[in-house]
């Protein structure tokens, strides 16, 4: 392969994966990690599933937004605090579940004084922005 095609073909990934990687920086903030563990199709037409661990600091929220899919939450550990539209918040902690309904407006905070970590399931239309932020 010429040094030309291999230089072209390292561009094209550079943009490629700044292309991919810039929704995941915008949702990205100071306090809360978010780790893709895995993406599949799904045998249902223009569908996929989406794995995320996300980690919030002690006091650390994150603000509303929704998703073009259903959430399924499933926390791995510390208090959890989760805003669903105007209902109460409610505080779930390790082992407990939640089900978001696609393009529901929800929050989350970490009212503990350990890191929260939460495992998502995330069923959403493929193409679509994982996440959206609302103001």
């Amino acid at each position: 392969m010429s040094t030309t095609k291999v230089k072209m073909m390292a561009i094209a990934a550079l943009v490629a994966g700044n292309v991919l990687a810039a929704p995941m920086a915008q949702a990205q903030q100071t306090g809360v990690t978010r780790t893709d563990l895995q993406r599949h199709d799904l045998s249902v037409p223009g569908r996929e599933a989406v794995q995320v661990r996300v980690d919030l600091a002690p006091g650390v929220a994150f603000g509303k937004h929704t998703h073009a899919g259903e959430e399924i939450i499933y926390v791995l550990g510390g208090s959890l605090e989760y805003q669903i539209e105007d209902k109460p918040p409610i505080t779930l902690k390790a082992g407990d579940v939640l089900f978001i309904p696609a393009g529901t407006v929800h929050a989350a905070r970490n009212v503990g004084s350990v890191t929260g970590s939460e495992l998502a399931t995330y069923v959403v239309e493929k193409g679509k922005p994982l996440l959206t932020l609302v103001k």
